[in-house]
């Protein structure tokens, strides 16, 4: 299978090769080729991944410190064999799959906490697969492997790259000894410039959340924002505040569309609730929030979503602990999202930025709940967007192609909060307007409310006529 998409930084390539298009009567193809057009004809390509037919995830080696590999000592199956750090030597016993269950797999079976212990020290073995929290893997960009129940990374026991050393977890340090290069996860969830930029948000707190899967499978939607992290009124990240970062409903919830192909990108703030951002005293500790998130679910994306950070001190503090996370975390996506006025948002947070160095891939605007109805919100979104672009093109320097694909719209569907109606022909007209600016992203609050109402609530439904998933089915055209 050959599949083409873009990729910042990839060189490109040259290769003749055949490729088959079935377009349906009535399609579209850009040039509008007809009888008199000569062929062949040239198509660009921004990169080619190529599979495998048989779709099963390839092994590879798993190195640590010392250009050492992960290895199955003895290349022993047996439940309980240790695992150590070898001289790389290609046999199976150092071949590991990264799956997108969370599991990390050799010979079989799957690497496991021994006696699902949490404590420093606690050793790292070979078991057979059980679907335990011991043997759940999360492998960020920061090449940490991370036990999330533990909270601990992956270790080489006394910072020795010598041959026989044991493998353990231990208190996450950022040491060589906990560095690793793990091979790709065979269940990736698509990042093509579209898949990532299109997550509507989920909510575990209200409104009778729907099945992830349901959505995915009507719509074609991968990506989910999920909300909201937030503080437990010190600075320590909770969902909503109050749910375990792990093990509860919100961990079901990722497991469910990573399994099913797809990713999340959790957001940290929404209007109510205490926030990180304000209850971490200093930009260090906020980042190592931030931080403790991102290993938890080894995530590729955050969204901060700062609507309520009207201090100058939180958002310095913000802007601050995102570039910590950007320099720890290299290639992970942050979007930052926030209120607007119809002409555009306050340039303060965006200015602070700038000036800090700080570089986000989305300035995300929500443009709604300005009061009033029988407003056009298909129009007033648009001018909200363009007044984003020019404050971020003037803030940056960019020009307005570049200040485009650093901004985005995060929506509402149906009935706002103020009395304004969101309409899926308004969502198509935003969907218009990204399409031909190539916005960084494209989303709305939010899944849950995208169904037609039969006396449920407004976290429930949209209160507008329409077909459940309605307004995720437009965005998930979204190319990008």
């Amino acid at each position: 299978m050959v599949e083409a998409g873009s990729v910042r930084g990839c060189r490109p390539v040259v290769k003749p090769f055949f490729l088959i298009l079935n377009l349906a009567v009535g399609g579209y193809w850009p040039g509008d080729p007809n009888g008199s057009t000569a062929f062949p004809q040239q198509l660009l390509v921004d990169y080619v991944r190529v599979s495998t037919d048989s779709g099963q995830p390839g092994g590879g080696a798993i190195t640590g410190i010392g250009g050492k590999c992960v290895d199955v000592a003895g290349a022993n199956s047996a439940n309980g064999t240790p695992i150590q750090l070898y001289d790389c030597n290609g046999s199976a016993a150092q071949q590991w799959t990264v799956g997108g269950d969370g599991t990390i797999r050799a010979l079989g079976k799957c690497l496991d906490v021994a006696s699902g212990g949490t404590a420093n020290g606690s050793l790292v073995q070979l078991y057979d697969c059980n679907g335990s929290v011991a043997q759940q893997w999360a492998v960020p960009a920061a090449r940490d492997i991370v036990n999330p129940q533990a909270d601990k990374c992956l270790d080489a026991t006394g910072g020795s790259s010598a041959n026989g050393t044991r493998l353990q977890i231990w208190t996450c340090t950022g040491a060589a000894n906990q560095k690793w290069t793990a091979p790709d996860g065979g269940s990736t969830p698509p990042t093509g410039p579209g898949a990532m930029a299109v997550a509507p948000y989920l909510y575990n707190g209200w409104g009778s959340p729907p099945s992830p899967t349901t959505v995915m499978n009507a719509t074609g939607v991968k990506w989910f924002t999920l909300a909201f992290v937030l503080s437990n009124g010190y600075c320590d990240p909770q969902w909503d505040g109050g749910r375990p970062l792990t093990g509860g409903v919100d961990q079901q919830t990722i497991a469910t569309v990573r399994s099913a192909g797809g990713d999340v990108i959790p957001s940290f703030g929404g209007w109510s609730g205490n926030k990180l951002e304000s209850s971490c005293g200093s930009a260090g500790e906020l980042a190592a929030a931030y931080q403790k998130v991102i290993n938890a679910y080894g995530l590729k994306a955050i969204d901060i979503e700062a609507a309520a950070y009207d201090s100058p001190t939180v958002q310095q503090r913000t802007v601050d602990a995102l570039k910590t996370v950007r320099a720890n975390n290299p290639g992970i996506k942050v979007y930052v999202t926030f209120g607007t006025g119809q002409n555009g948002p306050d340039n303060s947070l965006i200015s602070k930025a700038a000036a800090s160095g700080l570089t986000v891939d989305s300035w995300t605007i929500m443009p709604f709940n300005f009061g009033g109805a029988g407003q056009n919100m298909g129009q007033i979104t648009l001018r909200a967007a363009e007044g984003l672009k020019n404050t971020v093109k003037s803030a940056y320097g960019y020009t307005d192609d570049q200040a485009y694909r650093h901004t985005g719209i995060s929506s509402m569907n149906g009935i706002t909060d103020n009395g304004e109606t969101v309409t899926v022909n308004d969502f198509r007209t935003i969907l218009g307007y990204a399409q031909q600016r190539h916005l960084a992203r494209l989303t709305f609050w939010s899944v849950n409310r995208d169904r037609p109402c039969t006396g449920g609530g407004a976290d429930t439904c949209s209160g507008v006529s329409q077909q459940p998933w309605d307004f995720t089915r437009v965005f998930a055209q979204y190319a990008g």
